[in-house]
């Protein structure tokens, strides 16, 4: 068995307490004899629920020896309230305990630098391996198989039921929609996420008429008492009537039927896209990634790809998919659609000439014209939010998961972790706010002169009169709360490090199997450094006068197996995106290490 480097685990705090635990406190004292994995996670982060999928299989295989808690390290403001993360818990079915740590105490023991991080706790209590970002199941599979081997051998191995209890079901029509689509009768159609199922509703927005899906996940064509989702989201109707659900964790596009509930599968493979994978094409043969919503715009279904921070399109009559918008970098950059960032674009609204997003993890409101040119109407960038109206250059939103367009040409902002439904009117660039106390609402609809409301984390559809005057709420403005890192003026490391998995490689077949991209907020913090190349090390130099800033590290690493008797290896992408806040001391670091996987040596 290979030697590896193993330092001690901090023991796990968090002010939230523990979830999923039936009122027990956990410690990694207690759990000595068991293979720890801890998931550090928001609930507002596409990559941390990507995470979770990651790991359900290997949790279900190795639920004897291995014990995965989450450790829920709050971004937003709204992500620290403890109901909330009681909520996400149960909306992204979480079957594993939860510390809830919203001043970040656990996060700061370890060292952690973004979301999600993994991090492996052997069953002498040692931390072995570390983890960011996604695509790092297989090794750990390996290295738990690997762990169970050794530990067994020695003695130090203890097997049996792990901590999770399950929380007592609760009954509601709807568990945690995601959005609403008005149907040609005056009823409803709703994504029920948790259940993942399709519902329609009668015009009141109460009455259930029929379910369609099974409730459990999985990728299931035929009709509806046979088919099957996991964590539908958008839904938009074609030119001839049919009705496409954004089927997110699926990955794929589903086509319903309205008039006989018949569900076939229109676009996606139900495998997730990674960098180097085709990004058009046939759409039955073309990955996608997390689709959250879908708008009907310039003759095409265009899908806000939250999973890769772009938005692709669909032609139905050609039965294609491309990407129309976005680098797959996350930020708030404008400009021409190919070279503009998004952060989880997580709404879409068109109207004549415009396509609204709701770009969620920058709580921005931006747009896209039929040129392809993507504007930003509010926000700013990836760590600024809040709840103020006003001007558009100083409003704020936090995390808006929706956008509605309104008759008058102005639309309103599902404005999620504020529970406000916002206003924005192009014609003055002004933000107001129409309705306060929803709770996390996800989408709205126009039903005459109401807008109907979807409160997510009430389980409900709330309609609403359109006011007349906008509705005064004290301003609040907020930064995302991590300790920045003191850095050295002048020239500064960047080290992130990649160790391939054990009995793998680097992939260099086809040329380089690594990529790092390297950019910062603002521009100005860095006189040399940034940019695309191959090599995860880079020297930075920090321009003179520039104190404080955020580094934006995207690091890319493929690795594959090592058997050179095998002609056709099964190949692994590991990816990351860091936002590391930094401020500039005589007292700072001169090298700042970021741990794709591995131990930094």
């Amino acid at each position: 068995m290979a030697t590896r480097a193993r330092v001690r685990a901090p023991e796990l705090i968090g002010r939230g307490g523990w979830l999923n635990t039936g009122g027990t406190d956990l410690s990694l004292a207690a759990l000595r004899g068991r293979i720890v994995i801890l998931d550090f996670w928001t609930f507002c982060c596409v990559n941390c629920l990507h995470v979770l999928d990651e790991l359900r299989e290997l949790e279900e295989k190795h639920r004897d020896t291995l014990v995965i808690i989450g450790v829920h390290s709050p971004k937003f403001v709204h992500e620290a309230d403890h109901q909330a993360v009681v909520d996400a818990v149960e909306r992204y079915e979480v079957h594993h305990p939860v510390l809830d740590d919203p001043e970040l105490a656990t996060w700061k023991q370890y060292a952690v630098r973004a979301w999600p991080t993994l991090v492996v706790i052997d069953p002498e209590g040692y931390v072995v391996a570390q983890h960011a970002g996604e695509g790092h199941a297989h090794a750990i599979a390996t290295l738990v198989a690997e762990l169970e081997a050794e530990h067994g051998a020695k003695g130090t191995l203890r097997r049996g039921d792990g901590p999770y209890v399950a929380p007592e079901p609760v009954a509601t029509d709807l568990r945690f929609p995601g959005k609403a689509l008005l149907l040609e009768g005056g009823g409803f159609l709703v994504s029920d996420t948790t259940r993942h199922q399709l519902v329609e509703l009668a015009a009141d927005g109460e009455t259930v008429v029929r379910r369609i899906g099974t409730g459990e996940r999985g990728l299931v064509d035929g009709p509806a008492e046979q088919t099957r989702f996991s964590e539908p989201q958008g839904l938009a109707s074609l030119p001839d009537g049919a009705v496409v659900v954004a089927d997110t964790v699926n990955h794929a596009l589903r086509r319903l039927d309205p008039a006989t509930g018949e569900v076939t599968t229109i676009a996606g493979t139900g495998r997730q896209w990674w960098q180097g994978s085709a990004t058009s094409g046939p759409a039955r043969e073309v990955d996608l990634s997390s689709p959250w919503d879908l708008a009907w715009f310039a003759d095409r279904l265009w899908i806000a790809m939250a999973g890769v921070h772009q938005l692709w399109t669909y032609d139905p009559a050609e039965g294609t998919v491309a990407v129309a918008a976005g680098t797959t970098n996350e930020g708030l950059v404008d400009g021409p659609a190919a070279e503009a960032w998004f952060a989880q674009p997580s709404g879409l609204a068109a109207t004549e000439d415009r396509l609204w997003i709701a770009d969620s993890e920058t709580s921005a409101l931006r747009w896209i014209d039929r040129e392809l040119v993507v504007h930003t109407a509010v926000g700013t960038g990836l760590f600024d939010f809040g709840h103020r109206d006003g001007t558009a250059d100083q409003a704020l939103f936090q995390h808006p998961l929706g956008v509605t367009a309104l008759p008058d040409g102005s639309v309103a902002v599902s404005d999620t972790y504020n529970h406000a439904l916002r206003r924005y009117e192009p014609a003055t660039g002004e933000v107001t706010t129409l309705a306060t106390d929803l709770r996390e609402p996800s989408d709205a609809v126009l039903v005459d002169g109401d807008i109907v409301v979807v409160e997510s984390a009430r389980h409900r559809l709330t309609r609403l009169r359109l006011p007349e005057e906008a509705v005064r709420v004290e301003a609040v403005a907020h930064r995302t709360q991590r300790a920045a890192t003191e850095v050295a003026p002048g020239t500064l490391r960047l080290d992130v490090i990649f160790q391939a998995p054990a009995g793998q490689k680097l992939d260099t077949r086809y040329g380089p199997s690594t990529r790092l991209l390297v950019s910062s907020t603002p521009p100005e913090l860095l006189a040399e450094g940034a940019g695309q190349g191959t090599d995860l090390s880079r020297e930075l130099v920090l321009a003179e006068g520039v104190t404080e800033g955020v580094l934006h590290v995207s690091a890319m690493a493929a690795s594959c197996d090592d058997d050179p008797a095998n002609e056709y290896p099964a190949c692994h992408v590991h990816q990351q995106d860091w936002g590391v806040p930094v401020r500039v001391t005589a007292e700072g670091t001169p090298r700042l290490p970021l741990v794709l996987a591995g131990m930094d040596a």
